[in-house]
């Protein structure tokens, strides 16, 4: 049996499950860490279900050490370090990942640092990079920016070389600007659009946000023309008034994604795509995890009550083996 955290009566509980057994092309992992993601929240409060044929343990990603491979696998070995994206199961002492959804963990990354990479790096990537077409020379708007996306993200974009804006409290705007982040704007007390126009007079090329209806008429007024906006989160709320012909005038591009939903295929494609392009930069330090907090899993209501409240600079991560 083994230890893993589901879902009851909208609290995570710690509970007792058999071991799954690896099938064909899987890895069955020993977990060492997990990381809170938003959609953990989500699940708890019964908003968020896992997809078809995940398990109801929760937990988008972890990191550990290959326990046994089924057959067909070609790319771990038992032994192996890897860090995974799952639909479920991260919450949990053995957890069970395709191979094409793991990815080697660089030398230089400890467990506890490979498990704040998957979640945060591979949505940022995806968002702003393949469906946010970033460029160099580029400026982004990031809302916020100090949650571990947030952070990955600006990250990426000082590799890409572009100029990173963010919103985020104002005591967290020196953790944004350590990871690449250009000007910082505190959200409660700031105008963002004053703010962003001082300092980009023409507009910004790309706005990623988390924050969902009650940025939209701002995020359009900093939006120079063919600009692009991602949608990845609406921590904010997700319906408002949109008037269709400011997008018409400014040409604008209007897109979002979510990650856990994706099918096998395109789940692999960008975590092939990834580690190519990210791998080498973590292996490097270019690309650093940020670590917050460090819980036990016994803690976990606890770790949980703090994203609820937005307390995390960065990833909350859970010692699964502890």
């Amino acid at each position: 049996m083994m230890k893993a955290v589901i879902a009851q009566d909208k609290q995570p509980v710690i509970v007792e499950l058999p071991i799954p057994q690896p099938q064909e092309g899987e890895l069955l992992v020993r977990v060492a860490t997990t990381a809170l993601n938003r959609a953990d929240l989500l699940q708890v409060a019964g908003n968020y279900p896992p997809p078809s044929g995940s398990p109801d343990t929760l937990g988008l990603e972890f990191a550990g050490t290959v326990e046994a491979i089924g057959a067909g696998v070609t790319r771990f070995a038992v032994g192996d370090r890897v860090m995974a994206l799952v639909g479920g199961g991260g919450y949990a002492t053995y957890a069970l990942v395709h191979e094409a959804h793991a990815m080697p963990i660089p030398d230089n990354l400890t467990l506890i640092e490979a498990g704040a990479v998957v979640e945060a790096y591979l949505t940022a990537y995806s968002n702003m990079v393949e469906l946010g077409e970033l460029q160099q020379g580029e400026t982004v708007l990031i809302h916020a920016g100090a949650s571990g996306v947030g952070l990955a993200a600006c990250q990426i974009a000082r590799a890409i070389g572009a100029t990173t804006l963010v919103t985020a409290s104002a005591s967290k705007h020196a953790v944004c600007l350590e990871h690449g982040a250009s000007l910082c704007m505190d959200y409660r007390t700031e105008d963002f659009v004053e703010r962003v126009l001082s300092h980009s007079p023409d507009g910004v090329q790309l706005v990623v946000d988390m924050v969902g209806a009650p940025y939209w008429n701002k995020n359009v007024s900093v939006l120079q023309e063919w600009g692009r906006i991602v949608f990845i989160g609406l921590q904010g709320g997700a319906t408002t008034e949109v008037n269709f012909g400011q997008i018409m005038a400014k040409r604008l591009t209007v897109r979002g994604s979510t990650l856990r939903n994706r099918t096998h295929e395109r789940k692999a494609g960008l975590i092939a795509r990834f580690s190519a392009w990210g791998l080498p930069r973590l292996a490097s330090g270019e690309l650093k995890p940020n670590v917050w907090k460090v819980m036990p899993m016994s803690a976990v209501a606890e770790a949980h009550d703090l994203m609820r409240n937005n307390q995390n600079t960065g990833k909350i991560i859970l010692l699964v083996d502890e």
